[in-house]
C-alpha cells in the first residue's frame, strides 16, 4: 500500500505533516489539534502517532489535545519543556511505524533548539524548523559553530530526498538567497517557480535535498568561493564555513 504525505495548514504558515494511508496516519509537528482531528475524520482515519521535532508551541501546542483524544503515542526529543507523554528518541534510533510498515531514522540537530532533532529514511526528511527551503531556522538557543554541524549531517544525506520543514517561508527565503547571490540564474529560476506554486495557493514543499545543496545558502557556508561573496556583500571578514553561516544568519535576521 504506498503512502501519502499531506500538508495539513495550522496557525498562518505552519504545515503539520500527515504520513497515511487508506488506514493509519501519523502526524509531524502538530502545533494545532483542530487541523489533524478534522483530516482524519474526513479521511476516516485512525491517528496511530504523533512525531515532535522540538519544543516551540507552534509544533507541539496540539499534542496533548490528541493524545486526549486518541490515545495515540508521540516521540520526540528528550525536552521537559515538551508536555503531553512524549517518548523521547536520540539520534541513531530507527522508530518503527508499523501501522504504515516503515520505519525513520533520527538526526540531533541543534541549533534552533538546544534539544531540536529530525526524522528521515530513504525518501524523506521532517527537517522541522532545522532547515527551510531555501533556508534555515533562526537561532534561538544554540550558536554558529552548533548550527554548521547540524547542517552538515543534513547535507551528509542523499540529495533524492524530499524535504518537509515545518513553516512556508520559501518565497521570502527566496528573496534573501536572491540578495545574497544576485547573478545567480538558477535561484531566480526557482523563484519563478516557487511564485507560480504560491500563486496557485499550493504548497512550495516538499523540496529536494539536492536543490537545497546546490541554491540554500546556509549549505554552502563550506565553499570557499561562496565564503568569499559573502565576506564581500557583509563587509566583516570570513575565514571558515562557522564565520559564513554567523555573518548570514545575522543578516537574514535583519532583513
Amino acid at each position: 500500500m504506498s503512502l501519502r504525505i499531506t500538508p495539513l495548514k495550522a496557525f498562518t504558515d505552519n504545515y503539520i505533516w500527515a504520513i497515511h494511508n487508506h488506514q493509519h496516519c501519523y502526524v509531524v509537528d502538530p502545533g494545532q489539534s483542530e487541523p489533524v482531528s478534522r483530516f482524519i475524520t474526513e479521511q476516516r482515519l485512525t491517528l496511530s502517532g504523533i512525531l515532535i521535532t522540538h519544543h516551540h508551541h507552534d509544533h507541539v501546542g496540539g499534542l496533548e489535545a490528541l493524545q486526549k483524544q486518541h490515545k495515540a503515542p508521540a516521540w520526540g526529543p528528550d525536552d521537559d519543556r515538551i508536555t503531553g507523554d512524549c517518548q523521547v528518541v536520540s539520534e541513531g534510533e530507527e522508530l518503527q511505524l508499523p501501522a504504515l510498515n516503515t520505519s525513520l531514522q533520527v538526526l540531533f540537530v541543534p541549533g534552533h533548539t538546544v534539544s531540536h532533532i529530525v526524522f528521515y529514511n530513504n525518501d524523506w526528511l521532517f527537517s522541522g524548523d532545522t532547515l527551510f527551503s531555501l533556508g534555515c531556522g533562526r537561532m534561538f538557543e544554540g550558536n554558529p559553530e552548533m548550527f554548521v554541524k547540524s547542517l552538515a549531517k543534513i547535507k551528509a544525506l542523499p540529495d533524492y530526498l524530499s524535504v518537509y520543514c515545518g513553516h512556508e517561508y520559501t518565497r521570502a527565503n527566496a528573496r534573501f538567497a536572491l540578495a545574497v547571490e544576485p547573478d545567480s540564474e538558477a535561484i531566480r529560476d526557482y523563484c519563478q517557480q516557487i511564485d507560480q506554486l504560491r500563486a496557485e495557493h499550493k504548497p512550495s514543499l516538499p523540496s529536494r535535498l539536492g536543490t537545497e545543496k546546490k541554491l540554500n545558502p546556509f549549505l554552502r557556508t563550506d565553499d570557499k568561493q561562496f565564503q568569499q561573496q559573502v565576506q564581500s556583500r557583509c563587509n566583516q571578514t570570513i575565514t571558515d564555513s562557522v564565520d559564513c553561516f554567523a555573518a548570514l544568519r545575522q543578516w537574514k535576521d535583519d532583513f
